[in-house]
């Protein structure tokens, strides 16, 4: 769904491929610009996903306008992006990145997504020769330096919903999409593009909250290039009351996927569930060795330090997530409950011998709210991996045996205080 531009390569290509448009229109102005011929055609192009990054999961939309008479062979694509800006992880954070629409030739584009093994669809749009010249001259201005940039949203304004936002703009008709068949949400559809990739999935199940599980339209669902590829082909223009046309008229496969170059990574034994379950297990075992010893050693405290400082700053990101960014559907989060930025302060004071009785009010508060989020996880408006049960509970048990820790060696203090004090009373 997106095009990282992480190479010096790469990132040329946003710059070259705008200048070599520009020298095509060379000597005519901004308004006048190429006149295309009625035999010019304008096609959407689909990749499959890639399986070498995160970003590609999803696969990717562009643009293309042909026109045999002039030598145009264009490619209109709006998922560049540059990785190695200044604050670029910060911004993509906060929900403030800047993706720019690029220009490549065709013959470019199918190279470097047969490079990849990607599968490459085209379909060729059903548009008049007058529609084809208002979105051409449409997206040549948006492509110029001043012009091209937006502001990226991974569910509203991406590389696959600005195609359809432009070819709709520019139509003179009505795009009618066929009702969705399937009831999905934002989650449901994301699952689908991480299903091989667990810790994928898993982490974005944490980062995303309640409003990615409202069931969405077919309209909503086009920011998947799949999606929108297969609205198109099902979709008509209605021209008027009587005359209603087939939005696209031609579909084929321009390159198959190459299932070699482009397979899905040999996974690891350790999926989120399986990890969970072993910290889960090494939680329970410390827990009880604890208990017996009745115990506050170092070696326990430095378990409870790893453990609730790691997820004080999963709790951190997801705050501030939640209340500093504009990425969507991100607020509400359930998993704040077990993942909380308190956490992260907790685990400092562990060490501090005068900040035990807020540590014990700490252990109390968050046994408390991880037995009432366990008891409820079922029921919970929000769709949350099965992994934040084994990991909640490792936390849960944690604060259950400090609390116990604590109680009992405070019961043994106080049977040894009066038992001397007894002692001393009777002449002992």
């Amino acid at each position: 769904m997106k095009q990282a531009v992480t190479t010096l390569f790469t990132r040329n290509r946003i710059f070259i491929p705008v200048l070599s448009v520009c020298m095509l229109l060379m000597g005519q102005s901004l308004h006048a610009q190429v006149q295309l011929n009625d035999s010019a055609s304008v096609s959407l192009l689909t990749a499959s996903p890639w399986n070498g990054a995160l970003y590609a999961l999803f696969g990717h939309t562009a643009i293309r306008v042909q026109d045999d008479s002039t030598g145009m062979d264009a490619v209109f694509n709006y998922g560049f992006f540059d990785s190695s800006q200044p604050g670029f992880i910060y911004n993509f954070v906060r929900g403030r990145t800047d993706y720019i629409l690029g220009v490549t030739s065709f013959a470019d584009f199918l190279y470097e997504y047969n490079a990849k093994g990607q599968q490459v669809v085209e379909q060729q749009l059903n548009l008049s020769q007058h529609e084809k010249q208002l979105l051409y001259n449409a997206l040549y201005e948006n492509a110029l330096p001043e012009n091209r940039g937006y502001r990226y949203n991974y569910f509203y304004d991406n590389c696959a919903t600005r195609p359809r936002d432009m070819v709709e703009k520019y139509m003179e008709g009505v795009v009618q999409y066929p009702p969705t068949v399937k009831s999905q949400s934002y989650r449901d559809l994301v699952h689908e593009s991480l299903v091989h990739y667990p810790w994928y999935h898993f982490g974005v199940d944490l980062l995303i909250g309640t409003e990615a599980d409202s069931t969405i339209g077919v309209r909503e669902k086009m920011f998947i290039p799949s999606y929108l590829m297969d609205s198109f082909e099902k979709a008509t223009i209605r021209k008027n009351d009587s005359i209603t046309i087939p939005l696209v008229v031609r579909s084929e496969v321009l390159i198959a996927q190459d299932h070699v170059r482009n397979g899905v990574a040999e996974q690891s034994f350790f999926t989120p569930l399986v990890t969970a379950l072993i910290l889960l297990f090494f939680s329970l075992i410390i827990s009880l060795i604890q208990v017996f010893k009745m115990s506050r050693s170092r070696f326990f405290r430095i378990y409870d330090t790893l453990l609730f400082g790691v997820a004080g700053l999963g709790g951190v990101i997801i705050f501030f997530l939640m209340y500093f960014s504009s990425h969507p559907a991100t607020n509400p989060n359930w998993n704040l409950v077990w993942l909380n930025p308190v956490a992260l302060l907790a685990a400092l004071f562990f060490w501090v011998k005068s900040a035990r009785g807020s540590v014990y009010i700490y252990h109390f508060i968050n046994f408390v709210l991880l037995t009432l989020f366990l008891l409820c996880w079922w029921f919970l408006p929000q769709q949350l991996p099965v992994a934040t049960i084994p990991f909640s509970m490792s936390l849960w048990i944690r604060s259950a045996t400090n609390l116990l820790v604590v109680r009992k060696l405070k019961l043994i203090s106080r049977r040894f205080t009066s038992s001397r004090e007894m002692k001393a009373a009777w002449g002992q």
